[in-house]
Formats: structure tokens, C-alpha cells, sequence
């Protein structure tokens, strides 16, 4: 295994710049819509609900696959978005969403106020696996965070950073 701490880093001839986008797999795109839009009030910026083009089928690798594709801004000065695909051809089988199982992963999300939105999100129907909890310790001690899951089970983190680092944050 390789340690990073002890690795020098390689010179190449190209770089990873940034984070474009997560891509979800979901079972029922309208009710991913309803979950990201309508109770997390992601913003849905783009809507392919036919997608079969040949290069789709190269990069999956699935021929002749037909997905349905929604895409949402993750927060309001976020580059990154927000992708779930369903497919409507090659259909695979609900995975195991347990975070402890390797493979698996979860999004992170920022909110400016965890405890408003857990007792909005729980009287709205939202699945949590705990009250928000207080981090206690790490560079993160003081802020808040809570696991909560999607439709289709996958993890979804609200966190809420500690205040001071709020009020230390560079200005926009």
C-alpha cells in the first residue's frame, strides 16, 4: 500500500483541477426531483429524460442504453452539481448503501443552520439515522452534523462548521 505521507508526488503531464459533478444512479427519477428539489431546494438546472447517444453507451458500457438524466446546482455559488441518472434500459439491482461497506460513498452538504433544517426536513418525511450531534474534537469541533438518506437510500451529510470558523471565513 501506498503511503501518500511518505510518497512524493510524481510530476506529470496533467492535473485534476476540480470537482464537476456527483452522478447518482436512482430508481425513480420524478421522485429524486421531488426529494432534491422540492425538500432540499436544490435547484434543478438541466433536464435530459432521453438520453441514447453512442458515446452514452461507450462510457457506460451498456449498448444501446437509454438513460433519464437530471442535474441540480448544489448550492447557490457551488460550481459543482448534482447529476442522478436513471436508467431506463440495463436496470441493475439496489446496491448496499451502508457506510461502512468500501465502495460506498456520501455528499456532503453545508447548511447554515442543522437544527432548523433536521426538524424542518424530519416533519417533512426525511429518513435521518440520528439527532444532529455535535462534533467534539478534529479541526471540525464545534460544528454539527447529521447522516440522513435519499430515496433510494444513499447517505447524504448535512454539516454545519463551527461558528468561528464561520465568522473567520474569507468574505465572497
Amino acid at each position: 500500500m501506498i503511503d501518500p505521507m511518505t510518497t512524493s508526488q510524481q510530476t506529470t503531464s496533467w492535473s485534476i483541477s476540480a470537482v464537476h459533478h456527483l452522478g447518482l444512479t436512482v430508481a425513480d427519477i420524478e421522485r429524486s426531483i421531488e426529494f432534491y428539489r422540492d425538500l432540499l431546494g436544490m435547484e434543478l438546472i438541466g433536464r435530459r429524460p432521453s438520453v441514447t447517444a453512442d458515446y452514452v453507451a461507450r462510457q457506460t458500457g451498456y449498448q444501446n442504453v437509454e438513460l433519464n438524466v437530471a442535474s441540480f446546482r448544489v448550492g447557490r455559488n457551488s460550481p459543482q452539481t448534482l447529476e442522478v441518472v436513471q436508467y431506463m434500459t440495463d436496470r441493475g439491482e439496489p446496491s448496499d448503501q451502508a457506510t461502512n461497506r468500501p465502495g460506498n460513498s456520501h455528499l456532503c452538504m453545508l447548511v447554515d443552520d442543522l437544527r432548523e433544517s433536521y426538524h424542518d426536513l424530519v416533519t417533512r418525511g426525511v429518513r435521518f439515522k440520528s439527532e444532529p450531534v455535535e462534533i467534539t474534537a478534529g479541526p471540525n469541533a464545534g460544528g454539527l452534523a447529521v447522516y440522513l438518506s435519499d430515496p433510494d437510500g444513499y447517505t447524504l451529510e448535512l454539516f454545519q462548521p463551527p461558528r468561528a470558523s464561520i465568522a473567520n471565513a474569507p468574505a465572497a
